[in-house]
């Protein structure tokens, strides 16, 4: 935990940009038979019943300090797809950087080794030597600026029906050239000394004697 603070109150370096990573589903939902238009005293008025078209995973970063953010649309988010998305991040995102200060959740596709499952091992190696990453603690997710991301998207963008692929990846790609024009960043507040304090039951006891 302590760690993951830390690397949030490093000052801003152009050359190791910080950037949160995370991935959410979206349920693809069309509506079962026309809505009813919105009319001076009602806003569209959809039926409940609707019609499944199965789902889809949004990959999604931010870099906080820099007020920029991406969101890709994949079928799957199998370890190959976390791979593809660390070398769109590397080659297309940040190409200039010397490294890139990655903060992940601990989710299993999130390993060195899903890159090397991906790509030729000095391709695998090639991207890696470009990620510093720092995990979130178990539990402790939230840490992870990324999550807040998602929780802006999904009430600005994901609360309705979205019926296909391509809609969804429109819609997403237009929310975060908004927010990108707009530099919308993350003003992290949250200290070491606040963390030591507010979840102090967190850290063993030291045993007596012990200094």
């Amino acid at each position: 935990m302590e760690d993951v603070v830390g690397v949030y109150h490093r000052p801003p370096d152009p050359r190791f940009p910080l950037v949160c990573f995370d991935e959410a589903g979206k349920e693809l939902t069309a509506d079962a038979r026309p809505g009813l238009p919105m009319t001076a005293a009602h806003p569209v008025r959809h039926d409940t019943e609707y019609v499944r078209h199965g789902s889809a995973n949004l990959f999604l970063w931010v870099a906080p300090h820099l007020g920029r953010r991406e969101v890709t649309v994949t079928r799957q988010r199998t370890a190959v797809d976390w791979a593809h998305a660390m070398r769109r991040l590397v080659d297309e995102a940040f190409p200039e950087a010397e490294r890139i200060v990655l903060v992940l959740d601990n989710l299993n596709t999130h390993a060195p080794g899903s890159l090397y499952t991906a790509f030729p091992p000095a391709e695998a190696r090639r991207i890696l030597d470009k990620l510093e990453i720092h995990f979130t603690p178990k539990h402790g997710s939230w840490l992870n600026v990324a999550e807040i991301e998602l929780s802006v998207l999904a009430r600005q963008c994901l609360a309705r029906r979205i019926p296909d692929d391509s809609t969804l990846d429109r819609e997403v790609t237009a929310w975060a050239a908004h927010r990108n024009a707009a530099q919308v960043g993350v003003d992290w507040q949250f200290t070491t000394t606040d963390a030591r304090i507010t979840l102090r039951h967190l850290y063993p006891i030291p045993l007596l004697g012990e200094a």
